[in-house]
């Protein structure tokens, strides 16, 4: 069990950026969204690219964005 502590543990999360003008964009959206709340982001992995449609048009690009995060443990709850 000694091992376990000083190890790293790490969260993810998924979420979905939505833009108008493209993929980029709507990555930074979800990291921006997510670093208002989320501290120790690491990673940010996009997982999938898809576009919402309207009369034959690009409406939205969509990205979901798969987060990391260092999972912060209170010393006293080990």
């Amino acid at each position: 069990m000694d091992n376990a502590i000083g190890g790293s543990v790490y969260n993810f999360v998924e979420l979905v950026g939505t833009s108008t003008k493209g993929w980029e964009e709507a990555v930074c959206n979800a990291i921006d969204t997510a670093d208002r709340k989320l501290t120790n982001m690491r990673i940010a992995e996009v997982v999938e690219m898809d576009t919402k449609l309207a009369e034959g048009k690009i409406v939205q690009f969509r990205a979901k964005v798969r987060l990391s995060f260092k999972h912060e443990v209170e010393p006293e709850t080990l």
